[in-house]
């Protein structure tokens, strides 16, 4: 072979090996962009859905929107913040955070600074300020989980129970005390997604998941209160009891089906007067749906999508196995809680109270999840870029 022959040769080995470099870009801006249209449909239905309770309180109409917009201010804020400051030192403050977040939760749970609100003892009152500690759990979890997976998906290690798994299950023990079982269904899913993205052991994972079901099917018949029963029954026949148990899922469905294709158009929801319970929080789909239609459900779900589409990929270019699991975390509790709100307003699931991200109204719930949001534009700055193994012959 002649020695041009040698040369060439070796030039297509360069090109056909591209070797990987890690770079520093601006924030995605898909997932920024996505975030902002689900925020500002969110102002518009919480503006929408509590404006008749408040003037038939006597209120000022805008009064909740007014106040979902100073928490909007507050999460704002704290987008901006991480998305400035280096993911990998949050993993320092995991521990820390998730101490507070304990101590928050035994607040809740065993004195009088705990709020109840239908029945549910899940919020705290704090100079004049009304916070639900289980939202920031979300985070607090998520932060713990990803650094102590890091280096292994190894559940036998002591250190790691001390860390992490022991603060994970006293936090999971006292928002089950709330009773809040939909965010420790959340939290619980969460974990188990994590240590599969680890790289955790298949086998042990089918165990867990039968003890899981397991635990489920025992809870249902022994530890499940009655009222969380009732909500699985009116569930399957809402029917039974349209004017009690099953009432919220009727006027849910009735939203739905006003809406048709293209909704009654923004402000003319029926449903919102009275008829639909807490229309504002945790079905508040339900009337996006009546007055926006099957396309407006459409737009919100496919925002969603979006959004979970942009995190795993920003998860997948990520250069470290820290800012791996945050995004993979960050994402599915984003994108699960959605879901489950979703589902819960078109009757695809039994009640659950949890809010819709980004646009169900309660302060904590958007603070945390533009301060999630933050920590994923954060890691979407630092990812790995192929490129060609140039050199000079």
């Amino acid at each position: 072979m002649s020695y041009q022959g040698l040369e060439d040769r070796d030039n297509s080995y360069k090109y056909q090996n591209p070797i990987q470099s890690i770079i520093v870009s601006a924030p995605d801006k898909a997932l920024l962009i996505t975030v902002a249209f689900l925020v500002i449909i969110g102002f518009m239905a919480i503006f929408s859905a509590s404006a008749p309770k408040c003037i038939e309180e006597g209120g000022n109409p805008a009064q909740f929107l007014f106040k979902q917009l100073a928490c909007f201010a507050v999460g704002g804020f704290g987008l901006a913040f991480f998305t400035n400051y280096d993911y990998k030192k949050l993993a320092d403050w995991s521990v820390i955070f998730a101490g507070v977040i304990i101590v928050l939760l035994l607040l809740v749970d065993f004195t009088p600074l705990g709020v109840t609100v239908n029945g549910a003892k899940r919020w705290i009152s704090l100079l004049g300020f009304q916070l639900q500690p289980s939202e920031f759990a979300k985070p607090a979890v998520v932060l713990l989980l990803a650094s102590i997976f890091r280096q292994d998906a190894n559940l036998i290690d002591q250190k790691k129970w001390v860390n992490a798994f022991i603060p994970i299950l006293v936090m999971l023990g006292l928002i089950f005390h709330q009773p809040n079982l939909s965010m420790v269904i959340l939290l619980g899913l969460t974990t188990v997604v994590l240590y599969m993205a680890a790289g955790g052991s298949m086998k042990l994972f089918m165990g867990t998941l039968t003890f899981m079901v397991t635990t489920v099917v025992i809870a249902a018949t022994t530890i499940i209160k009655p009222y969380q029963m009732q909500r699985i029954r009116t569930w399957q026949h809402p029917e039974l009891d349209p004017q009690g148990a099953g009432y919220n899922i009727i006027q849910s469905l009735i939203a739905f089906a006003s809406g048709g294709f293209t909704g009654v158009g923004y402000g003319g929801s029926i449903q919102k007067l009275s008829y639909l319970p807490e229309c504002h929080t945790d079905f508040i789909f339900a009337i996006v749906a009546e007055e926006m239609g099957w396309v407006g459900c459409v737009l919100v779900i496919g925002l969603f999508w979006t959004l979970i589409h942009r995190g795993f990929m920003i998860a997948s270019r990520c250069p470290d196995m820290f800012g791996k699991l945050l995004a993979v975390g960050i994402t599915f509790s984003i994108g699960f809680q959605a879901f489950l709100n979703i589902s819960v307003a078109s009757s695809f699931f039994p009640t659950t109270g949890v809010p819709l991200p980004f646009i169900s109204y309660g302060g904590s719930s958007i603070i945390v999840s533009l301060c999630m949001v933050g920590i994923l534009l954060n890691i979407s700055k630092k990812r790995i870029k192929k490129i060609r193994n140039v050199e000079n012959v």
